[in-house]
């Protein structure tokens, strides 16, 4: 008797050894991989997808409309993002977000339709652990948002005057657009959002990814991980839902996504949109995988984004 208990105890250690193993891997994969931080590569893909749109951009660089700022967080991180000039003096501002591991400038096109379509000034913050700024693992969304405020608070300072904002989010762009939309104390100046395929909640979109990529299950590992990033980031997956913070959101809001997206599934938007009380929008890109619909149909996109946003701003 005394010996099969031993034995089931042990079993017991090694099992939660094992998924203890596994959470901090999952975890430390997630948070912390590795992400491209120069310019350079993000600049010539720019300039390749998109042949007619980079003369502006070096005309940006040539004019000295294109410059870069820091703040520093309440932690004392230091956040970078660059900000684009409108041509002219204006108090209408884009502060558009990037994705999970890519670069503010892996927004340009996005940048383009507010600085060309609708004449704004275009903030691009680098998220934490991303490009210039400081941060010792990807937020998800979830801190972003706190970090998204110290900019749009900071908008005055750089622009020369109070501004109208519009925020629009690429994938965890679009979550971290979200979930700021859900905050009580969002900065009067934002007069509507855009998201574009962000997930529904990190817990979602990790136990998607757990089952699809690794075919593992949801419980333990996921539960072990949760519990990791707690003790080391200082937040959990179950509290970072975008979910949660639309329905909290009075800011109008346009929801984007493909068609055909399996990275985010293209069912995630449906109980976003359907959250979201008040102004809204939904436009489903026909066909487009994950962040793709732009580039599948650049046009109607642009008059998507022109059509919503010009009526709050």
């Amino acid at each position: 008797m005394l010996r099969a208990m031993s034995w089931l105890l042990g079993a017991l250690v090694v099992v939660v050894a094992l998924c203890l193993a596994a959470g901090c891997y999952l975890t430390e994969l997630a948070l912390r991989p590795r992400v491209e931080r120069a310019e350079v590569p993000y600049l010539e893909r720019f300039a390749a997808d998109y042949p007619t749109r980079a003369a502006w951009f070096e005309a940006l660089q040539q004019e000295g409309r294109l410059s870069e700022h820091t703040i520093t967080a309440a932690d004392g991180t230091l956040l970078h993002a660059y900000l684009i000039a409108a041509d002219e003096q204006t108090d209408r501002t884009a502060v558009v977000v990037h994705g999970y591991t890519d670069h503010p400038f892996g927004m340009l096109q996005y940048a383009w339709i507010y600085h060309q379509q609708l004449r704004c000034n275009v903030l691009l913050p680098a998220l934490r652990y991303h490009g210039k700024s400081g941060g010792k693992a990807i937020q998800m969304g979830w801190g972003d948002r706190f970090d998204l405020q110290a900019w749009i608070a900071h908008l005055p300072t750089l622009c020369g005057g109070e501004q109208r904002v519009v925020v629009h989010g690429l994938s965890m762009g679009g979550a971290a657009t979200m979930m700021l939309a859900g905050e009580a104390e969002l900065d009067p100046s934002v007069r509507c959002l855009v998201d574009d395929c962000g997930y529904m909640g990190v817990w979602e979109q990790f136990r998607k990814e757990l089952r699809e990529d690794y075919h593992l299950p949801t419980f333990p590992i996921l539960y072990f991980a949760d519990w990791i990033c707690r003790l080391r980031f200082g937040w959990s997956f179950h509290e970072a839902s975008a979910l949660e913070a639309v329905a909290r959101s009075a800011r109008p809001m346009l929801f984007i996504h493909g068609g055909n997206d399996h990275y985010v599934p293209t069912a995630m938007v449906y109980p976003l949109h359907a959250a979201k009380q008040g102004e809204k929008a939904l436009w489903i890109a026909p066909d487009s995988g994950h962040a793709d619909s732009m580039i599948d149909h650049p046009t109607e996109y642009t008059e998507q984004v022109v059509e919503f946003v010009q009526r709050y701003l």
